[in-house]
């Protein structure tokens, strides 16, 4: 499952950002600002227009996302199976 897809305050996991491409400076700016391996995550709200952009929550701190950033955020669910 990836961050543009969980439900609103849906407590989550990051499981890891994936790289769409060699060099991926969306991915690598994810990871400098939080998104890491164990990091709790959630979607805090949804911009009116398309639900963009994601507002995602790391710990104490918050960033607007657009979907197709938030897409690199592999998540697992809290309390799903692994």
């Amino acid at each position: 499952m990836t961050l543009s897809d969980l439900p609103l305050h849906a407590p989550a996991r990051v499981e890891d950002v994936q790289d769409m491409h060699p060099n991926d400076a969306i991915a690598r700016r994810l990871r400098e600002l939080g998104f890491v391996n164990g990091e709790e995550v959630r979607v805090v709200a949804r911009g009116p227009v398309g639900g963009e952009p994601l507002l995602c929550q790391v710990g104490f701190t918050r960033f607007a996302l657009r979907r197709s950033e938030a897409a690199r955020v592999r998540i697992q669910r809290e309390g799903a199976a692994s």
